[in-house]
């Protein structure tokens, strides 16, 4: 192996991805504006949990212009009245929603779009029989006011920092965002390489396919890596994510995640000519990886087999040893088993994609 002709060839595509702005900004500004959205929808700090309808028979005559105004202002004095007699209207996290139309708003309860409707003047609620919430509510409305003389259990508390939706998600978007860079940014250049005759061109020089791959790797390494953390250490400046572990440890994830994703890219490009058919195959393989590997909801819980589906992708152990180190502390010995998948990913892609790779 030349390790001149290796930098030559690492030289020369890193200089075609950064004067390529266009490619450059998208990959930088998709996940920035993905965090910022999710910080500013996920921003209270004590979202309500549960909808409730508080219906109040309305005192004031119908077609009043100022009719709406006047029933807020109405069932506002109601509800801070039954407050007083009635403990579940003191509860947290519950939102009191007053409702003009009862009929409607027991509509949308079995639709799921109310949790409860609770009729204040006659002491009534409906709840749909198939929520969760509906049955947790109803516990929490029959057990408000009750005595906790009785209670055996002794209650202790703890107190720490919340954990937010988007000091989850920033794994699983960062994580998303290389799987693109990654797949898309060697197999598809590669593809195109070979059918714009650059392969073929290449393969009359003395370069030899194990120097090529390999600048090809290096190189979108260190640019996924580069942009990632450049994206987090901005993000962090004004989100102030949560890290709870070694940031030495989260880049090793990183760069094993990312050596992972490239070597498969490189892998599906090693012999197909079609641009076309390069983009089908890495979007059979994004797209499943984006929904079952836990970027935007947790895996937990979910059907044994889409856990056993999930775990043949590497963007599922990226993620969860990333999530395990920001927002539990995990070490190397907790993270053991997700690198060692990743690293033994590498190699078996890496092999496979030498050995099919073709220059025409």
């Amino acid at each position: 192996m030349s390790w001149q002709r290796f930098y030559a060839i690492l030289v020369a595509r890193n200089r075609e991805f950064i004067r390529d702005r266009a490619a450059l900004s998208w990959n930088i500004l998709f996940p920035v504006l993905i965090v910022a959205g999710f910080a500013f929808a996920f921003s209270d700090n004590a979202p309500d949990q549960y909808k409730v309808g508080v219906y109040v028979e309305q005192k004031v005559e119908q077609n009043v212009e100022q009719n709406a105004e006047q029933y807020a202002k109405q069932a506002q004095v109601a509800l801070e009245a039954a407050a007083t007699r009635q403990a579940f209207f003191r509860t947290h996290y519950i939102q009191f929603i007053p409702v003009t139309d009862r009929a409607v708003a027991i509509t949308k309860v079995e639709r799921h779009q109310l949790d409860m409707v609770y009729d204040l003047n006659r002491q009534r609620y409906w709840i749909n029989s198939d929520s969760p919430k509906g049955y947790l509510l109803e516990r929490v409305l029959r057990g408000a006011d009750a005595s906790a003389a009785d209670e055996a259990a002794t209650r202790e508390t703890v107190s720490g920092r919340e954990i937010r939706y988007v000091d989850w998600v920033i794994t699983g978007v960062l994580g998303m965002n290389m799987m693109f860079s990654a797949l898309f940014g060697v197999g598809y250049v590669i593809v195109r390489y070979r059918k714009n005759g650059v392969l073929k061109r290449l393969n009359a020089t003395p370069l030899t396919a194990l120097e090529f791959l390999t600048a090809q790797v290096v190189s979108r390494l260190w640019l996924i890596l580069a942009i990632t953390v450049s994206v987090y250490v901005g993000a962090n400046l004004f989100i102030d994510f949560s890290m709870f572990g070694s940031y030495w440890n989260l880049l090793l994830v990183a760069a094993l995640g990312a050596v992972s994703m490239i070597s498969l890219g490189l892998m599906v490009a090693a012999r197909v000519k079609s641009e076309e058919l390069a983009g089908g195959l890495l979007n059979i393989l994004s797209w499943p990886m984006m929904f079952l590997s836990g970027v935007w909801f947790s895996l937990e819980g979910a059907h044994p087999f889409m856990q056993k589906l999930a775990a043949i992708f590497p963007l599922t152990h990226l993620i969860s040893a990333a999530r395990a180190v920001m927002l539990d502390g995990a070490g190397l010995w907790d993270i053991a088993p997700q690198l060692a998948t990743l690293g033994l990913m590498s190699i078996v892609f890496l092999i496979l994609g030498s050995w099919f790779f073709r220059w025409q």
